[in-house]
Formats: structure tokens, C-alpha cells, sequence
């Protein structure tokens, strides 16, 4: 089905894929534009795009990431257009020297130019932190510092894009979740909406991150779009010490996953292990779907912020922080979260046309990774809606793609069901 400027498009999910794609149609000169979203405040406070902060780094074993992280970094670094959305700390990558995913990011920031600093031992580590604060020893450690990068105000960054959609004409309408897809001889045809409220369109594309497969069962999309829950805690700092940590790059550690932020403005630091996650299997009200689809479940944290995660992953978490800040490992936790990741086996994101309804444009499986690329990522669904996306990109990303997992960064970690008897009590947020 062919698209012009003048064609319907209903885009489903109001986050990092479906806001791009909208704001670079319309900057295309499409008129009709339609983001919905099932949340009835945006940004969606339980979407992974609507978090504390998100790594900005160019740091990927995968060239093509990185250049595309690099043109995303200079978007962002225009504050005419992002205000202060974004803080180049710089990102800390600490190395194996196995030949791991991490030494291959080293080697694509060296082939398109980024600012690498190596620092092949601890005292070189320490060096690129600020005088004062306590830091582990890193014996046997190395890494490399890529001063072209840092960190994002997530729910700032979609806040923003949200705005600028509706300047261009667009439409994002919360509390709009989507029921079914209105279908024509076979074909999609727009969208209904679970209050009753239909959108006709000439393209739907889906959009729905972490929601993407069970909202949509028929479409049989659970093992390429797997919703996994990631942990995500903070601490609670003072006033004098953020301003001592303030000035930290943000840590990475491709090989273990682990990964920490300098204090944000509410004076929180954010930590978290990028692995295999969570799954919450359910069965499908669709009897086409053959499995049980991962669904996204929040249990509120008894704090009210947040939700709960199970108490092995805090106890995991606060053992990594303890090799980078060992003095933060001691604070209680002001903060968890289960983060609803959207996955595919081989972390290369799903754009394209649904093989099987050629009416649905898919723009989702974000693997961990798509926020960073928010002013740009939707150049790549544009690109694909109006059939000009480069042929080794279409198979790239394409849902029936032949996948190997050669290049992922989380190798060994592999998803695990949701043990709800697991997950922690207030108890566990104190003091350990």
C-alpha cells in the first residue's frame, strides 16, 4: 500500500519510536498525523521512555550505531531545539581486552572520530573522576572515556518532542488504548480504540514499546518484540554530595551490564544492570496466538514511587556499586523500578511493514537501546514508510530477518519468568 504526504497515518505508542516517526513525517510535509496512546498522562509515566535518565553514548560494537548515535548526539547538543534535555558528562566504557562487546565499541568510537581517551590502568580510571570522591580501587581494570556522550533527561527529552509534534500539525491524543486493528479484505485498515472511538488510516504503524506483542496477539510478534522487565534503583543524595559527584562521567560496563549516572537534578543517582531481565508470560486472548505473549506488570513499590523488583537484583545491583562507589553502595534506596524493555534476539530494532499486512508498519523492539536516538530514529520509520530505506537497513530490521545474537551486549544473560513471591518489601530498601 503506497503512502504520500496527503495519506492517514495512525501511529500507535507515544514514546521514543512512535514521537520521532511523527515529528520527521511531518517534517516531510505529511499532513495527517495521529500518535494515540493508551496512557491518560504523557509522557506515559509507565513507559521506558519516561524515566529518570537515559545513556547517550556512541559506544557500540555495531559501526552503524555508532554513527547513527553520533548524528543523534549533535541533534541533541543543540539546545535551540532540546533545551538542557541533555549533559555530556562523557561515558566511562570499562574494557575486558577479551575481545568483547565492550573492545569492539572501543574500536567503532575510534573509526568515526569520537574524543576516546584510553586509560589503561586503575590510576588512569581514577583520573577522569573528580578529586574527592570515593571511588573502588579497579585493580586489573581498563577502559577508555568518550567524551562525546553522557546522559538525558528522559522524560524531558519526550516532553519535548511531544511539542514539537503538535507545532507541526500533529495530533497526540493520551488515553487512546488500542483494542483492535480494523482490517479490509485482510489488510489494516486503521485502528479501534477500547473506548469505541475508531481512526481510519492508510498506514497504522505500531509503536507500543514493551506493549507492542500482546496488544496485538494476532500479529504473532512475541519472540522478535519480547517485553522484558529491567530493575532499575536510585539513591538519594544530599546537596554537598552531589556536588561531589556532580562531575562524574557515567559509568558502563558492557561486559557485566552494569551501569550508573551522575546525580540528576532531584540529586538521585540511578543505577541499574543492562541483562536479560524479566518475563511475565500470559496467555493470549487471541486463540490465533499459538504461546503466552510477555505482558508489562507494575506491583507498586509501598513507597508509592516506583515499583518492585525483585531482592536478588537488589542485592546484585548494590554489589556492582560497591566496585565503582562503595560509599553509595551503604545509602538506602529511595527508588526502584521495573523498566518494561522491548526485545528482539539480536538487539537490531524491527522497522518495517508487517510481512503478512502490508497496512502495519512496525517501529518498535528498542532492545534497551533506541532512547539515545530519539531526534533521529525516526528519520529510519520515515525512511521505511516511504520505501527509501537503504536495502541493507530493510533487512536489517525487517521482522522475518535471520537473527544471530554475535554482536549483542548482553550474551549469557538470558531472560527469566517474574517470581512475584521474589520481589522485595520496604525492608529491603534500607541501610544494608
Amino acid at each position: 500500500m503506497a503512502v504520500d504526504t496527503a495519506s492517514e497515518i495512525v501511529i500507535v505508542g507515544a514514546g521514543c519510536f512512535g514521537l520521532s516517526t511523527a515529528y520527521h513525517l511531518l517534517k516531510r510535509g505529511f499532513t495527517k498525523v495521529t500518535v494515540l496512546d493508551r496512557s491518560e498522562v504523557l509522557p506515559a509515566p509507565e513507559a521506558a521512555s519516561t524515566d529518570l535518565n537515559k545513556i547517550v553514548r556512541s559506544s557500540y560494537a555495531d559501526v552503524f550505531y555508532a554513527r547513527l548515535a553520533q548524528d543523534a548526539i549533535a541533534e541533541w547538543k543543540n539546545e535551540s531545539e532540546w533545551a538542557d534535555a541533555y549533559h555530556e558528562s562523557g561515558v566511562f566504557v570499562r574494557l575486558t581486552g577479551g575481545g568483547a562487546y565492550a573492545d569492539g565499541a572501543y574500536i567503532s568510537d575510534k573509526a568515526i572520530g569520537a574524543r576516546v581517551e584510553s586509560l589503561p590502568d586503575a590510576a588512569a580510571i581514577r583520573s577522569v573522576f573528580p578529586p574527592g570522591v570515593p571511588l573502588a580501587p579497579f585493580a586489573d581494570s581498563s577502559g577508555y572515556l568518550n567524551r562525546d556522550g553522557g546522559w538525558a533527561n528522559a522524560s524531558q527529552g519526550v516532553a519535548i518532542l511531544i511539542s514539537k509534534v503538535a507545532a507541526l500539525g500533529g495530533r497526540v491524543i493520551p488515553g487512546k488504548p488500542v483494542a483492535k486493528l480494523l482490517k479490509t479484505n485482510g489488510t489494516t485498515t486503521g485502528v479501534a480504540c477500547a473506548d469505541g472511538t475508531a481512526y481510519p488510516a492508510d498506514l497504522v504503524v505500531l509503536s507500543a514499546g514493551s506493549w507492542t506483542a500482546s496488544s496485538f496477539p494476532a500479529l504473532k510478534l512475541g519472540d522478535k518484540c519480547l517485553s522484558t522487565g529491567q530493575c532499575i534503583l536510585a539513591v538519594q543524595l544530599s546537596q554537598e554530595e552531589a556536588d561531589l559527584y556532580r562531575a562524574c562521567p557515567v559509568y558502563l560496563d558492557l561486559t557485566s551490564g552494569f551501569y550508573a549516572f551522575p546525580p540528576n537534578a532531584d540529586n538521585m543517582i540511578k543505577f541499574a544492570a543492562h541483562m536479560g531481565g524479566y518475563t511475565h508470560m500470559v496467555a493470549a486472548p487471541d486463540a490465533d496466538a499459538a504461546a503466552p505473549i510477555s505482558t508489562p506488570t507494575f506491583v507498586p513499590a509501598p513507597s508509592g514511587t516506583g515499583s518492585r523488583i525483585p531482592r536478588s537484583d537488589i542485592a546484585a545491583a548494590r554489589a556492582a556499586l560497591a566496585q565503582v562507589y562503595p560509599a553509595l553502595a551503604e545509602k538506602p534506596l529511595c527508588m526502584t523500578r521495573m523498566c518494561w524493555y522491548t526485545d528482539s534476539p539480536d538487539e537490531d530494532w524491527v522497522i518495517g511493514r508487517h510481512p503478512d499486512d502490508r497496512g502495519v508498519m512496525l517501529a518498535t523492539s528498542g532492545s534497551g537501546h533506541a532512547y539515545k536516538f530519539l531526534p533521529v530514529i525516526g528519520r529510519l520509520v520515515a525512511d521505511a514508510i516511504q520505501g527509501t530505506m537503504e536495502p541493507a537497513l530493510v533487512q536489517k530490521f525487517a521482522l522475518d530477518r535471520p537473527t544471530s545474537p554475535a554482536l549483542v551486549s548482553r550474551p549469557g544473560f538470558p531472560a527469566q519468568e517474574l517470581d512475584f513471591s521474589a520481589l522485595c518489601e520496604p525492608a529491603d530498601l534500607l541501610q544494608p
